[in-house]
């Protein structure tokens, strides 16, 4: 199974393709940020976001993609900001005919470390190792990004098995 990692925002939208090979290994196909530059007009961002993430979709063939779910935000603005983002997203996983799942920070970072109040840089370490790679992603957004798709494999993998035990 391959997942695509969105881990959506205003400036950077990070991005993390994970498979789950045949011995259960974890392996990272892609990752980075799509950068996007303030001064630009939102719905310009908004077609850059969408243009990106549909040729990532297109080069790596996904099954499935997954977001964070919203979380609260102080800034309205910003907050409305990240959630047109955020529909973005989903529109360019749904043009593809792809199903989104969606995960609450506390989740993708339980399931990636074990404690969901892990610190950024506890996650960074955590999808260097779980994916062995020889050093965390340079972008914290492209580690997020990863993290979620793990989230969701190791997810979709306990829903399967638990469909597949005898009752």
């Amino acid at each position: 199974m391959r997942v695509l990692g969105i881990d959506c925002g205003t400036e950077y939208t990070g991005y993390g393709v994970v498979e789950l090979a045949a011995d259960g290994g974890l392996h990272c196909c892609a990752c980075g940020a799509i950068k996007l530059r303030p001064r630009d007009p939102l719905p310009l961002r908004l077609s850059v976001v969408f243009d990106r993430l549909f040729e990532i979709i297109g080069e790596h063939q996904p099954q499935t993609v997954a977001i964070e779910e919203v979380f609260y935000a102080v800034n309205v603005k910003s907050a409305l900001k990240l959630g047109q983002v955020r529909g973005v997203a989903m529109l360019a996983a749904s043009s593809a005919g792809l199903e989104v799942a969606e995960y609450s920070p506390l989740s993708i970072k339980s399931a990636v470390v074990g404690y969901g109040k892990a610190e950024k840089q506890q996650v960074q370490q955590m999808v260097a190792r779980l994916l062995n790679l020889e050093a965390p992603p340079e972008s914290p957004d492209a580690a997020d990004a990863l993290a979620i798709a793990i989230c969701h494999l190791h997810t979709a993998t306990t829903l399967e098995r638990q469909r597949a035990a005898p009752a």
